[in-house]
């Protein structure tokens, strides 16, 4: 019976002193609490037991060849490799409390995914993902498509491919991270992540960023005492080794289009270089995907040329279209009445994938985006089955 209650008793015992991380100094003492992390070769840990100094049996003083920490409850204490026998790390691995993780949803959308994570200058961080984002027909994974997009923000990296930039300013680098990468911060300032893609109404999904930072303790400790008696071991208010997961200040938007960017260059005019995109809109097209993610507000302009069949009725016709005969002309029942048949018309298709009411475009057309969406084409037609030609669009915006 009594084995039984000193077995009880010694698995009570244990169980307790398992609550916290446990470091064997090589002097014979025993350091219990949490283990903050591990820089410049020593071990910080928040203190859950008091630390004596050690004595020797004979005189009672202590030894010259044993170490030197001491602390009550709650104070930070830094301790030599050298001095340490073995190291305990309570439901952790050693990597578990030098390094700090959080798992971000990247969508792709009009703007950057803001991290929370503010970052300093020098400090390094390692990104891995996974994850899936559907945009039309394609299946982009973080690491990108074999195909580049000229208007993504990185034009000669894979289409697709994950992101990231330090800071809003516009004239930040871009990195590369794709599948998995660390990189060094060259900058202090909020880390965002997206998807290298210049259009974004048609995705859907997101990838799953894993965002790995060491904790920086020797950035601050200099700050403070090894010791302070009046710190409290529960007491998260005083962040001193930035352990915290994330920042709680609001961080400014960081835009996929930076032409209304917070932190313009300023060597900038305020006038931006018009992009320019040409395709091709067949005429039985019933809506081609220019490839364009408007704004409400954008200025746009479309000159079209060439020259499509636009079935028997109306014949061969330019972007202007033709006489508009038939049923078709009499019912009003192409998309675009006020204009003839095989005309050269678009609309735009909203977030919410409604579609704005069609509007003629003809051989030239400037105007202002009433909404944002992706801007499509089309040919002015009740029946597409016996149309044939393209018209050679180019569209400034």
């Amino acid at each position: 019976m009594r084995k039984i209650i000193l077995a009880l008793l010694i698995t009570i015992m244990a169980a307790t002193f398992a609550a916290a991380d446990t470091l064997y100094l090589r002097d014979g003492r025993t350091v219990r609490g949490t283990v903050l992390g591990f820089t410049s070769g020593r071990f910080a840990v928040r203190l859950t037991a008091a630390v004596t100094p050690p004595t020797t049996m004979q005189t009672g003083t202590q030894s010259a060849n044993t170490s030197r920490i001491v602390g009550e409850i709650g104070d930070i204490v830094f301790i030599r490799a050298r001095e340490i026998e073995r190291v305990e790390i309570e439901g952790r691995s050693l990597d578990d409390a030098r390094y700090l993780t959080r798992t971000v949803q990247v969508e792709l959308g009009a703007n950057w995914i803001d991290t929370g994570i503010d970052l300093r200058r020098g400090e390094r961080v390692q990104v891995n993902a996974t994850g899936t984002i559907v945009a039309g027909r394609a299946r982009i994974t973080p690491g990108g498509l074999r195909t580049t997009d000229p208007n993504a923000p990185l034009p000669r990296a894979a289409e697709g491919v994950l992101i990231g930039a330090v800071g809003n300013d516009p004239n930040s680098p871009i990195i590369e991270i794709g599948l998995s990468r660390e990189f060094m911060a060259d900058r202090d300032g909020r880390l965002y992540l997206t998807a290298n893609r210049s259009s974004y109404t048609d995705a859907r999904g997101a990838f799953s960023a894993q965002i790995r930072r060491e904790i920086d303790l020797g950035q601050r400790a200099g700050n403070r005492r090894n010791n302070d008696n009046n710190s409290d071991i529960n007491d998260d208010s005083d962040d001193l080794f930035g352990t915290g997961d994330t920042s709680s200040n609001p961080a400014p938007v960081r835009r996929r289009d930076n032409r209304d960017n917070q932190y313009p260059n300023p060597n900038d005019t305020g006038r931006r270089t018009p992009r320019e995109v040409t395709i091709s809109v067949p005429g039985n097209s019933r809506g081609t995907d220019a490839g364009i993610d408007l704004r409400s507000g954008d200025n746009v302009t479309i000159t079209a040329t060439g020259s499509v069949t636009a079935g028997r009725r109306a014949g061969v016709v330019s972007p202007d279209g033709g006489r508009a005969t038939g049923f078709g002309s009499i019912a009003g029942t192409y998309p675009v009445p006020s204009i003839g048949v095989g005309a050269l018309i678009g609309y735009i298709r909203l977030p919410n994938g409604q579609i704005s009411q069609p509007f003629a475009v003809g051989s030239q057309q400037s105007f202002t985006a009433p909404a944002e969406g992706r801007l499509f084409l089309l040919i002015n037609d009740d029946n597409y089955g016996d149309n044939s030609g393209n018209f050679e669009v180019r569209i400034v915006y």
